[in-house]
């Protein structure tokens, strides 16, 4: 990890901004649910993972309560991650197909992998002011991956929260894009992809199938490996 990457890390475990998502985040690390009553659960906000080299940022929402709340690494434990990595290992962005803890050897190749909020929200719903605090953690980090050209956003949160963040870093599209499934978007520098989020609400109704996320994910890769 890069010197840069490495203290966007540690401001991101540090902070304790939102008081509500750090009594939430507490909470749930503190009243588990029975199938993870054994483990220790990581209870801190989740920084973003992935390759230093990559050029395909993929953002999501925000970490699961019993998933990266738990096991300290985003998208991992729950089953939103065992879609998404599934997906980017058939796509040849990650070595192995699941990810159900932060020592499981999982790597991903030309990929970081990261949220715009980074504390596990109740009901999934972060405030608008509590987005707007955590957004630098994700404009630091896109200025820190200098080789990214492609970045997916997992649903319409992580579609605006992608594009507030790509403002902040004097990039903004006008008029402003709208989220949908496989839509592209130039910003800047950036192409920004629309997948739905790889939630179970999407994925057990067939909104997201395999084959719709895997053409967005090799779409990206396609993309990623057209910029000189």
């Amino acid at each position: 990890m890069s010197g840069r990457l490495a203290a966007i890390e540690r401001s991101v475990v540090e902070c304790r901004a939102c008081p509500r998502l750090v009594e939430w985040r507490e909470r749930a690390a503190t009243e588990k649910v029975a199938r993870f009553a054994n483990e220790t659960y990581w209870g801190r906000p989740v920084p973003g993972f992935g390759d230093d080299d990559a050029g395909v940022l993929v953002v999501g929402l925000a970490p699961a309560a019993h998933g990266g709340n738990r096991t300290g690494r985003i998208f991992t434990g729950d089953r939103s991650g065992d879609f998404l990595y599934a997906s980017m290992h058939r796509v040849g962005l990650a070595n192995q197909p699941t990810s159900v803890s932060a020592d499981d050897g999982l790597g991903l190749s030309g990929a970081y992998v990261t949220a715009v909020n980074r504390c596990a929200p109740p009901a999934n719903k972060p405030t608008p002011a509590e987005r707007e605090r955590c957004l630098p953690f994700l404009v630091q980090e896109i200025e820190a991956l200098p080789r990214v050209r492609v970045v997916v956003a997992l649903g319409s949160y992580g579609w605006d929260g992608v594009l507030r963040a790509l403002a902040a870093a004097g990039h903004t599209a006008r008029p402003k894009p709208r989220f949908g499934h496989g839509v592209e978007a130039p910003v800047g520098p950036y192409t920004v992809l629309g997948c739905f989020h790889p939630s179970q609400q999407n994925t057990f109704t067939g909104k997201l199938t395999m084959p719709m996320m895997d053409a967005v994910m090799a779409r990206a890769v396609s993309l990623a490996r057209s910029v000189p």
